[in-house]
């Protein structure tokens, strides 16, 4: 049975093509042909709103089954997790993986078009298993936004990298690991 995984990308002129293209295809690779990895190109990639963003994965979760993963990279992380915060889909995700994504609250960034981040455990799906990545030589996000994460959701597991910049040096095998072991 192929599984499915939603990769939400970051923000920034030309992160879809340029960047995070790179992320997806290691995650391919490593994942191999069991998984099919969907990229959507999120709107205004290079002035993002958070209601565009969230009104664009609406329409991706419509399409999910049962057992989806979905990883969110950077800003994309930060919406993927309030968009799920506010509406869960109706599949039963198999997993949330959060890489370098900015926390937008108290110690974190501001933001007028996201509100503060809370506690979001009773806020996402029931049982929903949370990891989180961050990169120790992130010159984008600092390594504190991810502890704010993890006392934001309880039951995340935390993974810091030592050596990866924001864009995880363009490797997602510790993602794609904990992905497979959760199928």
């Amino acid at each position: 049975m192929i599984k499915q995984v939603l990769f939400v990308q970051g923000a920034g002129e030309g992160v879809h093509d340029h960047w995070d293209d790179k992320l997806v295809a290691s995650l391919k690779r490593e994942l191999g042909g069991n998984y099919v990895v969907r990229y959507p190109r999120m709107p205004r990639e290079d002035n993002p709103s958070f209601s565009a963003w969230k009104a664009a994965l609406r329409k991706e979760f419509a399409s999910l089954e049962d057992g989806a993963m979905l990883v969110g990279h950077s800003f994309g992380g930060t919406i993927l997790i309030r968009a799920l915060a506010e509406q869960p889909p109706t599949p039963r995700l198999g997993g949330l993986f959060l890489i370098a994504a900015p926390f937008i609250g108290e110690g974190g960034w501001p933001s007028d078009d996201i509100g503060d981040a809370e506690d979001f455990s009773g806020s996402l799906p029931p049982g929903l298993p949370v990891r989180l990545y961050h990169g120790t030589d992130d010159d984008e996000v600092p390594t504190a936004h991810v502890h704010l994460y993890a006392k934001a959701i309880p039951h995340a597991v935390v993974r810091t990298l030592d050596g990866r910049d924001h864009q995880f040096n363009d490797d997602m095998s510790e993602v794609a690991r904990d992905i497979v072991s959760f199928c």
